[in-house]
């Protein structure tokens, strides 16, 4: 038992030796941050579930962080990292009554980006240049160098050792001056920067930045030559060409120098070449060799002399032009490169016309020709000091379409028409002949003499009446129009139309076949065919006529069918035959009978009343048309048949003998319907002296309802009878 319990002794010490409690940091003792990024600090402990955190800076400055406790762990992440961050962070740990605390040092930097090479201008040979490295946003700047180098050559190095006055971004910049040469031509500038923190492991430690160096050589030695040569003849063409030398190679540029002095820009190219030279191109050229850093002229001058000419106007002497197109007068120079037109009228009124000139065509387009352009042009042309003038008449006409044949109506058999031949748009319309040919035969002729002089477009027609036949189905009506203008030259001179004739007959003899009847009964089927004559043949329209009179249409097809017939069937059904030339209509009147049906036999007030009480028997029947009603009272020794009104029989002051059966009897020629009730009448008490108030009003006012009702039931007989019922057409009570 000794033994055991000091072996229990000993295995609880070595574990509560193992279990003691211990804190780690992470990273430890010290973390470099670059300014802008995120860190985090990580305490975590082992020992004791659970610890308490906390974290503290050494100078107890704000955290500039978030804690996040987990367990046996806590992290104070740092996003993102700036000046506020850079302290000696120390994290307390508590279990029970032990503390921990370890301290960690957060450093930061910035060194973000490359440098950034700039040039003064550039690079011209044997100009000095200022090339300027610069370093942006670093910290800590004492701790920077920067070197910059040409090619292989360092030009300049720098230290920034002065004191910083506080922590801050800064720019540092390294300027040098050079003069670039033509071995600097391929080579490079490279600027270092370096950020000394040799005690501390991170990246980059170094950046740097390369530029290619492209060295420029002012435009010289500006050469030109021409081609043929710089003395022309008008209407020639010269090529002038020029070269530069310069890095990069110059681009060429030809201005032409004005009277003022000033240039005017020709081409950007090293070629120049003008063609149909004119006096007033002659003058001083100038080529000038341009690039980045300058440019360098040259001049020469071109000389041009005058040369002889002809002109030549086309179509010709005189063109014809129909009014409403386009003609287009073409005045063409030889023998001069340039030359300058101008065009008018004889009696110089508005061209009306749009001139366009080309080199040595100049043109004068009519469009669309009109009354206006009625002239004879003159087309000027001048080259240098010489004048040249040529004449072209215009003619007009007018005969744009084929004549028009009309109709005043349609062709029916037997109706006199009025064809009418229009000729629109005629010019001159004194030369005009209209002939009108049926077939082969010549029926009308027409000419307008008495338009001489006229200036307008005119339509003319001519007309004539005549009475179609079937015969003349299938011929021609031919309109021939011819224009009699024998001194111009114009196609077409005569123009026509046809138009076949076809003759109509408008619908007629329609008849119209019912079967088995117009009348009969409900639920039967009847079939209506209708028949009508006609050229062309006539479409069938089956309607029927609505209590309006309107037509309501209900088929197109020649036989129109109704099953399973109704008494609202009935009425009038209209067949019509249409074609083109007409209409023929045909009636015919359906009839459909019903049995009488929906028999109300009632007893008003009630089928039991007392002695001395007003009772209303009233039948009443469906809406079926010719319907007789006959009231009866049955009796063993014969039937009593009742005066009533449209099936109404008033009872004043029913007696005990009024009792009994009462029987309804409605017909027609298709069937007949029965109905009856019993009426049943108590007698009243012996006390006669007994007289009260209440009966007195109820007694006044039966006499006024019953009345009333009874007009009611009659109105209401009436209403059924009718198929409807009118506010306006029912009598004023009597009561």
């Amino acid at each position: 038992m000794v033994v055991i319990f000091g072996a229990s002794n000993v295995l609880w010490l070595v574990f509560a030796v193992s279990q003691a409690f211990k804190m780690e940091i992470f990273p430890e003792n010290r973390v470099v941050a670059q300014i802008g990024d995120v860190i985090s600090l990580t305490c975590s402990t082992t020992g004791c579930e659970p610890p308490s955190f906390s974290w503290r800076t050494q100078i107890d400055s704000p955290l500039n962080g978030k804690v996040r406790n987990e367990g046996t762990n806590s992290t104070l992440t740092m996003d993102p990292v700036s000046f506020n961050n850079e302290h000696a962070y120390v994290c307390t740990a508590t279990c029970g009554s032990k503390k921990l605390e370890k301290g960690i040092q957060v450093e930061i930097y910035s060194f973000p980006k490359d440098p950034e090479i700039h040039l003064s201008g550039p690079l011209e040979l044997e100009k000095p240049v200022t090339v300027t490295c610069l370093v942006p946003d670093v910290y800590p700047f004492d701790r920077l160098e920067i070197n910059l180098l040409k090619g292989n050559d360092l030009l300049k190095n720098k230290e920034f050792l002065e004191p910083m006055e506080g922590k801050s971004l800064e720019t540092k910049s390294l300027e040098a001056t050079f003069i670039p040469t033509k071995e600097d031509i391929g080579k490079a500038l490279i600027c270092q920067a370096k950020l000394n923190i040799d005690e501390i492991d991170f990246e980059p430690k170094e950046r740097e930045t390369t530029k290619k160096l492209e060295v420029y050589i002012s435009p010289k030695n500006t050469v030109i030559s021409a081609n043929p040569s710089t003395r022309l003849q008008e209407g020639g063409s010269v090529t002038m060409t020029c070269s530069s030398e310069g890095l990069p190679a110059p681009q060429i540029f030809w201005s032409k120098k004005l009277d003022n002095g000033n240039l005017q820009l020709l081409s950007g190219n090293a070629t120049l070449t003008l063609i149909a030279m004119r006096i007033e191109d002659s003058g001083i050229y100038v080529c000038e060799g341009v690039n980045e850093v300058g440019k360098d002229g040259k001049e020469v001058e071109l000389i041009v002399q005058e040369k002889p000419f002809t002109v030549e106007i086309s179509p010709g002497p005189q063109v014809i032009a129909q009014i409403g197109d386009s003609v287009v007068l073409t005045c063409g120079v030889t023998g001069c490169e340039s030359p300058s037109f101008s065009w008018r009228t004889q009696i110089d009124s508005p061209l009306s016309g749009q001139v366009k000139t080309e080199g040595t065509k100049s043109t004068l387009t009519l469009s669309p020709v009109s009354f206006e352009n009625g002239h004879s042009y003159l087309c000027t042309v001048t080259c240098g000091h010489k004048k040249l003038e040529k004449r072209i008449s215009v003619d007009l006409y007018s005969f744009p379409r084929d004549p028009e044949i009309k109709m005043s109506s349609l062709l029916v058999s037997g109706n006199p028409v009025t064809v009418s031949c229009e000729v629109p748009s005629v010019y001159p319309s004194d030369r005009l002949e209209i002939e009108l040919f049926k077939g082969e035969s010549i029926i009308e002729s027409k000419t307008f003499l008495e338009d001489m002089d006229k200036k307008s477009l005119e339509t003319k027609s001519l007309e004539m009446t005549f009475i179609p036949t079937t015969e003349d189905t299938g011929r021609v009506l031919i309109c021939l129009a011819q224009l009699h203008v024998g001194e111009m030259e114009f196609e077409p001179k005569q123009r026509q139309s046809t138009q076949t004739l076809y003759v109509n007959i408008a619908p007629r003899d329609t008849t119209i076949l019912v079967s088995p009847s117009s009348i009969l009964e409900e639920g039967s089927s009847v079939n209506m065919t209708c028949f009508s004559n006609g050229l062309p043949t006539p479409e069938i329209l089956w309607s029927r006529q609505l209590n309006n009179g309107h037509l309501q249409p209900l088929s197109e097809n020649s036989t129109l069918t109704l099953t399973s017939t109704k008494m609202e069937d009935s009425g009038i059904y209209v067949c019509e035959g249409i074609n083109q030339a007409g209409i023929s209509r045909k009636e015919v009147e359906l009839i459909i009978q019903v049995a009488p049906k929906d028999i109300q036999l009632i007893a008003f007030p009630s089928e039991s009343v007392k002695e001395g009480d007003t009772v209303i028997i009233s039948c009443t029947c469906g809406n079926v048309p010719k319907t007789w009603i006959i009231l009866k009272k049955k009796a063993e020794t014969g039937d009593t048949v009742l005066k009533s009104r449209d099936g109404a029989y008033t009872i004043h002051k029913v007696q005990l003998e009024d009792a009994g059966v009462y029987e309804c009897e409605s017909k027609n020629e298709v069937g007949l319907q029965l109905r009856s009730l019993t009426l049943d009448v108590k007698g009243r008490e012996n006390n006669k002296d007994y007289f009260s108030p209440e009966l007195l009003v109820l007694y006044c006012a039966s006499s006024l309802i019953i009345p009333a009702i009874g007009m009611i039931i009659y109105l209401a007989r009436r209403a059924n009878m009718k198929g409807s019922y009118s506010l306006v057409e029912a009598q004023k009570s009597k009561v």
